[in-house]
């Protein structure tokens, strides 16, 4: 979710005015997503090196957190939404774990749409934790495969995504869902997050729609009857 900061100067605001419209921007798409039958929606929404980003824009970002699930918990509860928090819950305060905690716990039994939202997260983060629980739970070598390591990511709970969106312009993964997006078809628009709204996310699946996933096997039509 890409160019929060951006629209914010835009508009000569401070940057945190763009995380808000961010949050108000995700909650659209969550019930977009939802109205069309979308069962799993994952989103980037702080990352491992987004660290290194300035002491008072962190701590608002924390703070954002902590409003968004006060503000929309009952929301997701009631609209059939499952909350799942991926990524390294020991960097964050008690206060953040506590809320998270509450609203997985609060949303355990839905089934209407998964959200993740992937906070503190890294690609190769996820690689690393998965393997180290792996060997904690006893498991050998030979026993550790492509399956049995999916078992412990991250995003276990959910299947690989099929489609991958970056708002904002940058044309790169950024070390999110590095494993899980080994095939996704990927989406990059310049459309600043907070301004992404239903027009965007319907143009994101049209273009999807008319794409052909082969998974790395050939087209057998155009094998049969080529050019």
């Amino acid at each position: 979710m890409d160019g929060n900061g951006r629209w914010a100067k835009k508009r000569f605001l401070p940057r945190f005015f763009g995380h808000k419209a961010g949050v108000d921007a995700l909650i659209r798409i969550i019930d977009a997503c939802a109205d069309r039958g979308i069962r799993y929606l994952t989103v980037f929404a702080f990352s491992s090196e987004n660290w290194k980003r300035p002491a008072d824009e962190v701590s608002g970002l924390m703070g954002l957190v902590l409003v968004a699930q006060a503000k929309y918990m009952q929301k997701m509860v009631g609209n059939g939404v499952r909350v799942v928090i991926a990524g390294d819950r020991e960097a964050v305060s008690d206060r953040l774990r506590k809320a998270w905690n509450d609203v997985e716990e609060a949303t355990k039994s839905n089934h209407r749409l998964t959200l993740t939202v992937a906070f503190n997260y890294g690609g190769r983060w996820d690689m690393v934790q998965a393997c180290r629980r792996a060997v904690a739970d006893g498991l050998k070598p030979e026993q550790i495969d492509e399956e049995a390591l999916s078992r412990y990511m991250a995003m276990g709970h959910a299947p690989d995504p099929d489609l991958f969106i970056r708002t904002g312009g940058e044309v790169r993964i950024s070390n999110f869902l590095l494993w899980q997006a080994a095939y996704s078809e990927l989406l990059f628009t310049d459309c600043l997050w907070p301004d992404f709204g239903e027009a965007e996310l319907d143009a994101a699946l049209a273009a999807y729609a008319g794409r052909e996933r082969r998974f790395g096997a050939l087209n057998m039509g155009a094998a049969a009857h080529p050019a």
